[in-house]
């Protein structure tokens, strides 16, 4: 698999990531059927998206994107979905990420 490749499935594991923490939320502690199982169901398809990324980018490459992405979705979901506005201190933290995910990715060595 090539990079690009590797890539796109990344962005895949980061929206089924993303997805579960927004069906968790809606399961309210995994007492409500369906949020839960479709939190299951994307957790495991998110991890086996992860696995495949993982046979062409590094592991800690891998999660650091993941992880990075996924906390911005995240943020986002949480604004359009459940109405949490971050603040400035938020906010900051979150620009932050996005720098750290790219001199991760762009700067980084891969071997």
């Amino acid at each position: 698999m090539g990079n690009l490749t590797a890539y796109i499935i990344l962005i895949v594991a980061v929206v089924l990531g993303t997805a579960a923490n927004g069906f968790a939320k809606g399961a309210q502690g995994f007492t409500i059927l369906i949020p839960s199982v479709l939190t299951a169901v994307a957790i495991v398809g998110c991890m086996y998206t992860l696995s495949l990324v993982m046979k062409t980018i590094p592991v800690g490459i891998t999660y650091a994107s993941f992880a990075g992405l996924c906390i911005i979705a995240t943020t986002i979901v949480g604004i359009y979905k459940f109405n949490q506005m971050p603040d400035l201190y938020t906010i900051i933290g979150l620009i932050l990420i996005i720098a750290g995910v790219l001199i991760v990715n762009l700067l980084g060595k891969t071997n």
